[in-house]
């Protein structure tokens, strides 16, 4: 067991081979100007402070042969899994599905809709779709992690308050333990960010742990040393 003994309410012990790490929507049309996030009027730029603490985190977790699935927030290109409620958020020229500076704005297979260069999956692993804010919503990963007998998740991505949150919530419900890395997920708002997180550790950890990535790339580079050599 490897333990984060700063987290938040208290300390978060996870076994690797029964944890995955989880990196949620971190989407060009979200973190690059001319997308979604832009057209709701957000400033991106403070979403790209994650950028770097998660791709150091992304290559120990890798190092250590830790689950690792992404997520992508989109639709299909006929928009009929987005609904009229979802559809309408935007400005009138810039709704999901319009064209925009990366193609059709959150549509499946558009430039826009993959995730950044400098946090591009790699081979085998998985990546998962989802119309949603929430990763468990009209998507297979509750499966995908049962299959591998996921029980402990760190979470990561964007943005805090809307597809984390929802995510963890939903997450919490399915009994999963989740931790989530402050530093790698961000929000447009920044009394959102601080008041997301909270509300996650809050009442004894109601939802889950909150803990800095640098505390937990030690826990798993004290677990790779603790690992025999081939």
């Amino acid at each position: 067991m490897s333990t984060v003994a700063a987290a938040r309410p208290g300390p978060y012990s996870f076994d690797i081979s029964t944890t995955a790490l989880l990196v949620i929507d971190m989407q060009r049309d979200f973190l690059e100007p001319g997308g979604f996030g832009a057209s709701l009027g957000n400033d991106v730029s403070k979403l790209r402070t994650t950028i770097a603490p998660l791709a150091a985190l992304l290559a120990d977790a890798r190092a250590v042969g830790l689950t690792i699935v992404h997520t992508r927030e989109g639709h299909l290109p006929d928009l009929s899994d987005c609904p009229p409620a979802k559809l309408s958020r935007g400005a009138p020229s810039m709704r999901i599905g319009d064209p925009g500076p990366k193609g059709r704005i959150l549509i499946r297979g558009e430039y826009g809709h993959d995730i950044v260069d400098e946090l591009a999956p790699l081979p085998g692993e998985s990546v998962i779709d989802k119309p949603g804010k929430g990763a468990f919503y009209a998507t297979d990963l509750d499966a995908l992690l049962a299959e591998r007998g996921i029980r402990s998740l760190l979470v990561t991505g964007v943005t805090t308050e809307v597809c984390v949150h929802t995510t963890v919530r939903e997450a919490n419900d399915r009994g999963y333990e989740c931790l989530v890395l402050a530093d790698c997920v961000g929000s447009y708002f920044p009394e959102f960010q601080r008041v997301g997180l909270d509300m996650i550790a809050a009442q004894g950890g109601i939802f889950g742990w909150v803990a800095d990535s640098a505390q937990v790339r030690v826990a798993l580079s004290t677990t790779s040393a603790l690992q025999p050599s081939s």
